[in-house]
């Protein structure tokens, strides 16, 4: 419950005197509604459907009311008592409304509270954070679990309303007849001991609900990440019999679920009906409670026993919701040990929050009013000598697990040149080229900027120098033009015209109909290979970065749009510096420099492409060798 705790705490930190005025609201709906319960008692003697002996003169204050009411003209009597009945109802309906709004605003306003919370925090975590976390797990918390735990904060509210409801209608009850009061509730704490054991079981079949809702989204992200190996494969048989599976135990659990509420509405229900019947005795056989007493008390309960039923109802599903809050309150932790932000980021942050609160809905982040992180991108690290590598170990697992990744490496790139970095696949080239960027942080060795270590604040400088572009080209689904302005929305036409051309796809883009408004599908997959890869370069160049980092951007090209893209580069040499992961001799020919990486170890090669070429070839083939004497 120590989660439950913690978001209660939460959304009275955010809610502050809005949720005091929320509880005061709440009283006073209770109250008017026991008042309005109340006159029944003048309203039925003005009728003259209570005699003399029906005991309303022992109740407090209705024997006074009725003797007022029956003191003013017959014609008015009535017409009065009506009057105030519905202004009572009226007063408590305008409340009622005016509570309802102002409970759904803030809950929805602590929901978004936790989806900014939470994205932020995402956004601020390190990328090692992500290397060791599958991306399915991220979208099935900011999504179905988000929405479990909103649906617990619903709950909670309208759980404390039903709690000050029936606090004060148990009040009332007690004022009118505190004995036949005690009973009932003695019987009624019976019973909710009793069903205490459905909140655990509601508990556990919130638990199983976040596993499996887990492997759902995980299954279906890799699914649809590999529908062409499906389709190509003929695989669809088999994946739809795991998804039938799977649903199939979602929909028992859920049905569990909704056995468990159905069992516990029965049981409360029975209950319910014992116990009038257990009263209704007391109070005639052996308490005598007047007829207008024992009205209100039934009255009183008949309306008070779905509520006891609600409590119940709402307790399990809050038992339920809290796998959820857990998993949610645990992601918080990890991020908040993970982020790598500097102080700026806070004042990024309420700059970003206050322009998107009264901000129309943006159909893309760049559509969005300028952060001041935005602003702070154009005052990225310079590099004027180079960046430097000095017997730098790294590992991806934890401290003493794993083999390491890179070892004892030693190189510096020069600034303004281009850096090729070729090696077999898993020998260390794209960990170098992260840890170059600022992307990760060396368990050994230093790692130096124009001379300087590249600590926190300095790495984070450094990234916003750098314009990445990877093996598999990212596009958003949208046009041509807002893809490029991702980086910088601030660009005008001609800048990025000037980036298209750079990255040779001035030509094609012109042939489109829609020129730069045209849309390029999910992840560009309107466009060839080429095409997507030239327009991400395209981004990188629009960014004006002082270092363009290419990962593999080439290996999966045909000659003629490696050629187109090899034509770009060598428009940018001497611009900026160039960092080259390659696979290809046609890659690295015109290189400055080329480091060949070797099972974490690194090579360094100056100005001889062919040599290092050569060198990996080699050592390609005396692996290959070795592997081969073995299997002999």
């Amino acid at each position: 419950m120590s989660e439950l705790r913690y978001y209660l705490n939460r959304l009275r930190g955010y809610a502050g005197m809005r949720l005091y005025a929320q509880l005061i609201a709440m009283v006073a709906l209770g109250l008017f509604d026991g008042i309005g319960i109340y006159m029944l008692v003048p309203m039925l003697g003005v009728l003259g459907l209570l005699g003399a002996d029906a005991g309303a003169g022992s109740i407090p204050l209705a024997g006074e009311w009725l003797e007022a009411l029956r003191g003013l003209p017959a014609d008015y009597a009535l017409p009065v008592l009506l009057a105030a009945f519905v202004l009572i109802m009226t007063v408590q309906a305008l409340l009622q409304r005016e509570q309802s709004i102002r409970s759904a605003r803030l809950q929805q306003g602590f929901v978004r509270h936790l989806r900014l919370s939470l994205y932020e925090g995402l956004m601020r975590s390190n990328w090692i954070f992500f290397v060791r976390r599958r991306r399915s797990d991220f979208h099935h918390l900011l999504t179905s679990e988000l929405a479990r735990v909103s649906q617990a904060t619903y709950l909670m509210l309208q759980l404390v309303s039903s709690l000050i409801f029936t606090v004060i209608q148990i009040g009332i009850a007690f004022w009118l007849s505190a004995k036949l009061t005690a009973v009932v509730l003695v019987c009624g704490a019976a019973i909710a001991l009793v069903m205490r054991r459905r909140i655990r079981r509601a508990k556990d079949v919130g638990n199983r609900t976040s596993e499996l809702s887990m492997h759902y989204f995980a299954g279906i992200n890799d699914h649809f990440n590999g529908i062409k190996d499906i389709k190509s494969n003929r695989l669809e048989a088999s994946y739809l019999d795991w998804f039938r599976r799977l649903t199939g135990r979602m929909e028992a659990n859920f049905g569990e679920f909704a056995r468990l509420q159905a069992t516990t509405a029965s049981l409360y229900k029975i209950a319910s009906a014992a116990l009038i019947a257990l009263f209704a005795y007391l109070a005639i056989e052996t308490l005598h409670v007047g007829a207008a007493q024992l009205l209100l008390i039934v009255v009183l309960f008949a309306r008070l026993w779905p509520r006891f039923t609600a409590i119940q109802s709402g307790a399990e599903q809050i038992g339920s919701s809290i796998p959820a809050l857990r998993s949610l309150r645990q992601l918080e932790r990890d991020c908040a040990q993970a982020r790598e932000s500097g102080d700026g980021d806070d004042a990024a942050a309420a700059t970003m929050a206050a322009t998107t609160a009264a901000a129309p809905l943006a159909v893309a982040p760049w559509a969005a009013a300028p952060s001041v992180e935005r602003a702070e991108e154009s005052d990225g690290l310079q590099v004027e000598s180079g960046i430097e590598c000095r017997h730098v170990y790294f590992r991806y697992g934890d401290e003493d697990e794993g083999a390491y990744a890179l070892r004892d490496v030693c190189l510096k790139i020069p600034a303004g040149k281009m850096t090729a970095i070729v090696g077999k696949s898993g020998a260390g080239k794209s960990t170098l080229v992260d840890l170059l960027m600022g992307l990760l942080e060396p368990e050994r060795g230093t790692v130096l900027i124009d001379g300087e270590p590249a600590l926190r604040e300095r790495r984070l400088a450094l990234r916003h120098a750098v314009s990445y572009v990877a093996q598999d080209p990212f596009l958003f689904h949208d046009s041509i033009r807002h893809n490029l302005l991702a980086v910088r929305p601030d660009a005008d036409e001609e800048a990025l015209w000037t980036a298209l051309r750079f990255s040779a796809s001035e030509d094609f883009v012109r042939r489109l109909p829609e020129g730069l408004d045209t849309v390029v599908g999910d992840r560009g997959i309107r466009l060839s290979g080429g095409e997507r890869q030239r327009l991400v370069l395209a981004r990188a160049i629009l960014r004006k970065p002082s270092i363009l980092v290419l990962d593999e951007a080439t290996s999966a090209l045909d000659a003629d749009n490696e050629a187109r893209i090899q034509e770009a580069i060598d428009r940018l040499k001497g611009k900026m510096t160039i960092i080259v992961i390659a696979h290809r001799l046609s890659t690295i020919r015109g290189a400055d420099q080329v480091i060949v990486m070797e099972q974490g170890e690194a090579i360094v090669r100056d100005g001889d492409s062919r040599t290092a070429w050569q060198d990996q070839e080699r050592t390609d083939m005396d692996t290959e060798k070795t592997a081969g004497a073995g299997v002999r």
